[in-house]
């Protein structure tokens, strides 16, 4: 293998037809430490001329056939840069919102080996909205990075950004299950398996007559990241998942317990609130049962831990003949 750095740039496409033409010309030629650049669009089910538009501009089209979703786009270009050698895959939206001049400083930290992975972070500056996000909008985006934050451990100031780098070991490293959305559960997957993350202040652009696909309903949008965040949460840390909650289980009963206990001591009786008692132990029966179950989730997770670094080694060895029949040809 040589010391070539090839560079995919990924790109979802869903009816995109009157901005993708404009992203792809702006995107750089040539960059500082990258030897070769390709350009990867991956069609969601696009029912106009995205997919015509993106191969007269030169790139690499693959196609959904439908509708998945961009969570399921995200997996297709994963899995389509490293069939094509990348060893850093970037990811930029086609509807141009993203200044493509920022792409350099999202790379740097990776070619450098500062860090594994970069996202942009559109809120650099305290209380900068950008213009035409709702102030809703700019709101969920403020309490889900707080909350993924908390689990992950590090700092991060945005997680929802889709302007992001990543290089080869992470592509190999990335095994994903939601399909709605990916960007939170990317950032948990890949802390918890301690990857460098680094966040980079980019510019975006939103325009007043155009919806999120992804956020068009901000209930919507709200319940399945959440779900997709708890999740993973319960994959990569189950000891604590099910164990704390287990223990807050347990000592709610023995609250119940130690007071009925008082009341006896106090008057001699269990009566008007047996009722507590029965209650009490019912908790302490489910808090101990969470904990044992929390054991044992922490045991299967070894089993996973275990599983993903057999996938990790065959999806390694996998990619690195088709690299070489690239090379070859």
């Amino acid at each position: 293998m040589d010391n070539k750095i090839k560079l995919v740039i990924y790109m979802p496409a869903l009816n995109e037809e009157e901005r993708i033409g404009d992203t792809l010309r702006s995107l750089p030629k040539k960059l500082n430490g990258v030897d070769e650049i390709e350009v990867l669009v991956v069609d969601d089910g696009s029912t106009d001329n995205t997919k015509k538009i993106a191969r007269e501009c030169g790139a690499k089209v693959f196609s959904h056939g439908t509708n998945k979703g961009v969570g399921a786009a995200f997996h297709s270009g994963v899995e389509q840069s490293l069939h094509m050698g990348a060893d850093i895959m970037l990811s930029i939206d086609a509807d141009g919102q993203f200044d493509v001049n920022n792409i350099p400083s999202l790379l740097e930290p990776i070619l450098k080996n500062r860090a594994d992975f970069t996202t942009g972070n559109r809120f650099h500056k305290e209380g900068d909205r950008p213009e035409f996000m709702s102030r809703v909008k700019y709101w969920g985006n403020k309490q889900i990075a707080r909350l993924v934050s908390t689990m992950a451990g590090h700092k991060i100031r945005d997680v929802a950004c889709g302007f992001r780098a990543y290089n080869r070991e992470v592509l190999l490293n990335l095994n994903l299950s939601g399909t709605f959305t990916y960007t939170q559960e990317t950032i948990l997957n890949l802390t918890y398996k301690e990857f460098r993350l680094t966040e980079v202040p980019i510019s975006v652009k939103y325009f007043a007559d155009r919806k999120s696909r992804v956020a068009s309903s901000i209930f919507k949008y709200a319940l399945n990241t959440f779900l997709i965040i708890i999740r993973s949460y319960r994959d990569y840390q189950p000891l604590r998942f099910f164990g704390l909650s287990g223990i807050a289980i347990f000592l709610m009963g023995l609250g119940l317990d130690i007071w009925l206990v008082i009341h006896y001591i106090q008057v001699g009786t269990f009566s008007p609130f047996k009722v507590f008692g029965f209650l009490g132990g019912l908790l302490n029966l489910i808090g101990v049962l969470t904990i044992i179950l929390a054991l044992i989730a922490d045991m299967l997770g070894r089993i996973r831990t275990n599983q993903e670094q057999m996938l990790y080694l065959q999806k390694k060895d996998h990619f690195r003949s088709t690299r070489l029949n690239e090379n070859e040809k």
